[in-house]
């Protein structure tokens, strides 16, 4: 991908790959561990993304098919700040949205929180529409559900 002289590639991903650049993110509190990727992808029809310019990995984006059969579900990604702004995010998400369709998903959807008003943006600029709020914690914590066909 190019995006004004700055190119990329996007891939398939490692759980070590997406372990690691999600390390990179700072709104991502805590830690994760290799288990968290490998276990929530075990047995399931998943793609796991990761950006990457001259063998430096810049984000990542990983999904999977939900309990729903036809609905795939865009658990996590990011980038890391210092390459945001190349239209990373868009790249990887449509990878995955072209991917999913590709193989027959209907939908995908992705959670984010209130207090993540630039990837609510995101998802409105690409298509989807806020489906549900659902609260958790405080109100910065509430859970926003945005979902779009394909």
């Amino acid at each position: 991908m190019t995006t004004s002289n700055f190119t990329f590639i996007i891939r398939e991903a490692s759980p070590a790959e997406l372990l690691w650049v999600h390390e990179q993110i700072p709104e991502f509190p805590g830690k994760a561990s290799l288990d968290f990727y490998t276990e929530r992808l075990r047995h399931r029809v998943h793609l796991a993304l990761v950006a990457e310019k001259d063998g430096e990995l810049l984000g990542f984006k990983v999904g999977y098919q939900s309990d729903t059969p036809d609905t795939f579900y865009s658990w996590m990604g990011g980038v890391r700040p210092e390459f945001r702004k190349h239209r990373i995010a868009d790249s990887l998400a449509e990878y995955q949205e072209n991917w999913a369709r590709e193989r027959g998903f209907k939908a995908i959807y992705f959670k984010t929180r209130n207090r993540f008003p630039g990837m609510i943006t995101f998802g409105l600029s690409r298509g989807f529409k806020i489906m549900e709020v659902i609260p958790k914690g405080g109100v910065e914590d509430y859970r926003v559900v945005m979902w779009k066909e394909l």
